[in-house]
């Protein structure tokens, strides 16, 4: 499965790898700076319709690409919650929930959902292949590395079909319950985690011999297909990185803003 065959044609897939990437590393250290819950839920929602608007994407796998985000988030929800000092809501035995807890929990949840939902557009709108031109074009970055980012990107844009297609081998042997559902077990699981691991080490290792063979690194190099930054790009970066400032900038005036300060 190629990177061009899993990026369908979108405005968001027409824009510059470099830009984009530019934009999310900078959304990205600027929310981590936000500690409310509410400036990063503004920014999950808009993300989240700016993701299925612009990259013509289907609803449903947006939300299945955002599982990984939502364990996490839950997660730190959680240990907030339980752990964090401060004015006590609900006691029972060892176990209490704090108003400081709930609140830094949502909003370092609401925060791993917003960086996610950005990554995963960018992700899957963005052709590996027209990345790594990118990088090595507008970035400047060395062929060496440019080459190792597309065959690691490319390596990831498989995974979810490469555990699809480990669960349902695994499901034809699989014993069945009385209502003749698939029985899953944990071990099974990480069965089937150690194999996906097992098959990534070897399709990278293969992907490094390949383009070792192809000369790699060796220079000059040039470029079939530029990749180049256009009006189009500037103007959708600007707006993308205003946007947030301004989400943020109105956060700060209705007095809901909180920074890191809300973690002492």
């Amino acid at each position: 499965m190629s990177g061009a065959e899993t990026v369908r044609d979108s405005p968001l897939a027409r824009r510059n790898p470099t830009v984009k990437l530019a934009v999310l590393f900078l959304a990205s250290v600027a929310l981590l700076f936000v500690l409310d819950p509410v400036t990063p839920s503004v920014v999950y929602l808009l993300g989240l319709i700016g993701v299925i608007v612009g990259g013509r994407l289907p609803l449903r796998t947006v939300l299945a690409a955002q599982l990984p985000f939502l364990a996490f988030a839950v997660g730190v929800f959680s240990i907030n919650v339980l752990s964090r000092p401060g004015t006590v809501v609900w006691q029972e035995g060892p176990l209490r929930v704090t108003v400081d807890g709930l609140i830094v929990g949502a909003a370092l949840a609401v925060r791993t959902l917003a960086i996610g939902i950005l990554s995963i557009g960018f992700v899957l709108t963005t052709d590996s292949l027209a990345l790594m031109t990118s990088l090595h074009q507008n970035a400047h970055l060395g062929a060496r590395p440019s080459y190792a980012l597309m065959a690691g990107y490319r390596l990831l844009q498989q995974l979810p079909g490469e555990w699809t297609a480990i669960r349902d081998a695994q499901a034809v042997r699989a014993p069945l319950r009385r209502n003749g559902s698939v029985h899953r077990t944990p071990a099974s699981f990480g069965r089937a985690a150690f194999t996906l691991l097992v098959l990534a080490i070897r399709r990278g290792e293969r992907m490094a011999q390949s383009l070792e063979s192809r000369g790699l690194g060796l220079q000059p190099r040039t470029v079939w297909n530029p990749v180049r930054v256009g009006s189009l790009d500037v103007v959708f970066g600007a707006s993308i990185v205003a946007g947030l400032g301004v989400v943020i900038g109105i956060a700060g005036l209705l007095g809901v803003l909180r920074g890191p300060g809300a973690l002492f």
